[in-house]
């Protein structure tokens, strides 16, 4: 894969950053997890089948497991050695945090000169809110995105996913890449600790799109508009004869497709829907004229129409659904990991499809300390040493 021989050295927990960790490991970096002697707390949340979180073993496959008392010296020296070898760390705390574990830049600078950082967390390293506590929710609030989420005249709305977490991991591994990439480049030389400073709500605000482009165009607040498309008409949700469906007709001319599929062709010349501003105009009137013929037959029937026509429309799946779904299940989408006595784990699947040295799962999500002797053995240390640090309560060993 193409970052195999990039280590990374992962001091993260929950989400943004275990995310973001799994990105580089599913690409082929070897991720050491550096854990607390209690362990990443998503150990014991979610769903636990056997005794073990099928949460935490959804964003922690590839990587090995070192639990190390970060409060001791001899534990932060642990730490500080085995980072003199790594290519990139990767932490999620408040900011200061790093260099209040003796993990400062400049302490950096002379464990490792090469060594590229990236800090998530929730409002990044500077400004006025840069200590203020945050998680996904918080992130979600600040910047906009729930405004923008839900029905005129209701309360905004969350996203159902921890999407900020999401969104600031995939920023976290993107910009963790483009400085490898900057790194081997033609007349490049080490240039001293390169730091990758990620926040939850920064990578939120970077996701709004035309709702902020129209504001900073012309001054407009955005409208909640529900499941309606803010700026496209008829685009949204609409009830059938079973099930409602997601139709999506972006354009002039697959408008006209929905039209002619639909046995709507007057339509074309009814002043109130000729142009998209029209049809934004008099949604409610159009919306009245298509949903009692949505709702004349099944959605299949309509899915089957509609998209033959070259109109995008599809069914809103719920989770259990989805995996049932021929394209999804196509996809690989759904995968299942031996987890050795904890039995076999199903996990969503790998998104990045290569043709060549396709993403895998090389190592089920570890045990907690699983390869902590392996990691410091690596790092120099001698099995003396390893079984002394196990002795002292400094490290632990599964």
């Amino acid at each position: 894969m193409s970052l195999s021989g990039i280590r990374v050295v992962d001091l993260t927990r929950i989400i943004s950053g275990p995310f973001c960790t799994q990105l580089l490991a599913d690409l082929g970096a070897d991720v050491i997890k550096i854990e607390t002697i209690g362990g990443d707390p998503l150990r014991e949340q979610g769903a636990k089948v056997n005794g073990f979180s099928w949460y935490f073993a959804a964003y922690n496959r590839n990587k090995r497991s070192v639990s190390l008392d970060l409060y001791s010296d001899e534990g932060k020296a642990i730490l500080r050695q085995i980072i003199r070898s790594a290519d990139v760390l990767v932490e999620n705390f408040r900011p200061g945090v790093l260099d209040k574990m003796g993990l400062s830049k400049p302490e950096l600078e002379e464990l490792n000169s090469n060594l590229i950082v990236c800090n998530i967390s929730g409002f990044g390293a500077s400004g006025p809110y840069a200590q203020r506590p945050a998680f996904d929710f918080i992130a979600q609030a600040l910047s906009g995105f729930m405004s923008v989420n839900g029905v005129e005249g209701e309360p905004p709305l969350r996203s159902g996913l921890p999407i900020s977490d999401l969104v600031a991991g995939l920023y976290g591994a993107l910009g963790v890449v483009s400085r490898l990439v900057g790194r081997q480049g033609p007349g490049e030389t080490p240039s001293g600790v390169q730091n990758v400073d990620i926040s939850l709500t920064d990578s939120m605000v970077s996701l709004l799109s035309y709702m902020a482009s129209d504001h900073l165009a012309i001054g407009r607040s955005p409208m909640r508009s529900g499941n309606d498309h803010p700026l496209v008409a008829p685009y949204g949700v609409f009830e059938t004869a079973d099930k409602p469906i997601a139709l999506a007709p972006s354009n002039d001319g697959v408008y006209a497709k929905l039209l002619t599929a639909m046995d709507l062709q007057h339509l074309h010349s009814d002043s109130r829907f000729v142009t998209n501003a029209d049809r934004l105009a008099n949604r409610g009137a159009l919306r009245g004229i298509l949903e009692p013929i949505f709702r004349s037959a099944p959605s299949a029937h309509w899915i089957a129409l509609l998209n033959k026509a070259g109109v995008p429309v599809g069914p809103i799946l719920t989770v259990p659904e989805v995996f049932e779904d021929p394209q999804i299940m196509h996809r690989d989408m759904k995968i299942e990991v031996d987890h050795g006595d904890r039995g076999p784990v199903q996990m969503l699947g790998f998104p990045m499809k290569f043709s060549q040295d396709s993403c895998e799962v090389r190592l089920a999500a570890p045990t907690l300390g699983e390869h902590s002797g392996q990691v410091l053995a690596e790092a120099g240390f001698s099995q003396a040493e390893i079984d002394a640090f196990v002795q002292h309560g400094v490290l632990r060993q599964d």
